[in-house]
């Protein structure tokens, strides 16, 4: 796949929520209710590892596509209770997310760690979804774009303009995450234009014009029009309104009909 932000991208990362017969369940109910927006929409399901293997057997025979949350940095070795790529790609996935704001604080992920993540993974084929985001307190004092600046040039250290070409951008608000607060979409539109520029500074205008940057944080059917029809915004890194199906397809048509209001 060739990635475009010609069209909406969402994507529904499910954390640390469904067994395997729930996430088949859920799936399922998402495959038999986006037949006639696979041609409008890209869509991916992000469910917890446990899953992936089963998802995939359900979404081989649609449009929906598979991620995983979270990938080290090495393809095989002595790491217990990691995941390399290579068990990713197997499990049938086409992205992976990197770098998410509960990553790094739960877990000490770093902009280093981030970027040694997203080499292997490109290496292995599969799409990293970089994830990058300011606290409320950074907000506050107007460090937001001096954060996402850091976020980005460490998270892409070493890489060259055909590999940023297959990296897609989340710009989730670290004080939006799961706490109902969303960024206005003219907060959003800020720092999505930022990093456009940001791309295009360094990678040219060609590499930035076509890149797929997605808002995150509390994104629910009411107000996923709004944002996207901000005109560097691609698309939604949803959340916890990714757990149920009638609500993430709801997302999707208002991601639809705002990208064909803007264009």
């Amino acid at each position: 796949m060739n990635l475009t932000n010609q069209k909406p991208f969402i994507a529904g990362n499910w954390k640390m929520n469904k067994t395997v017969h729930e996430a088949i369940e859920l799936v399922t109910k998402i495959c038999n209710s986006s037949s006639d927006l696979a041609s409008e929409t890209n869509m991916v399901v992000i469910p917890p590892f446990t899953a992936l293997n089963p998802v995939h057997e359900i979404l081989s025979v649609g449009k929906v596509q598979l991620g995983a949350q979270d990938v080290f940095w090495e393809e095989k070795g002595a790491f217990t209770g990691e995941i390399s790529p290579l068990m990713l790609k197997d499990a049938g996935c086409n992205y992976v997310v990197i770098g998410h704001s509960e990553r790094r604080q739960y877990f000490n992920e770093t902009n280093e760690t981030v970027n040694r993540k997203i080499k292997t993974a490109l290496v292995t084929d599969i799409f990293p979804i970089l994830c990058i985001g300011e606290t409320l307190e950074e907000r506050k004092k107007e460090e937001t774009i001096s954060k996402i600046d850091t976020q980005l040039t460490e998270g892409l250290n070493g890489l060259g303009k055909e590999e940023i070409r297959n990296i897609i951008f989340a710009y989730e608000p670290i004080w939006a995450i799961g706490t109902g607060l969303t960024a206005a979409p003219s907060q959003a539109e800020e720092v999505h234009k930022f990093v456009r520029a940001k791309l295009a500074e360094k990678y040219g205008n060609d590499t930035a014009s076509c890149a797929i940057i997605l808002y995150g944080g509390s994104v629910k059917p009411s107000n996923t029009f709004s944002l996207l029809k901000e005109e560097n915004v691609n698309g939604a890194l949803v959340g916890g309104a990714s757990l149920d199906a009638e609500s993430f397809i709801e997302i999707t048509k208002e991601a639809i009909k705002a990208y064909k209001e803007k264009k």
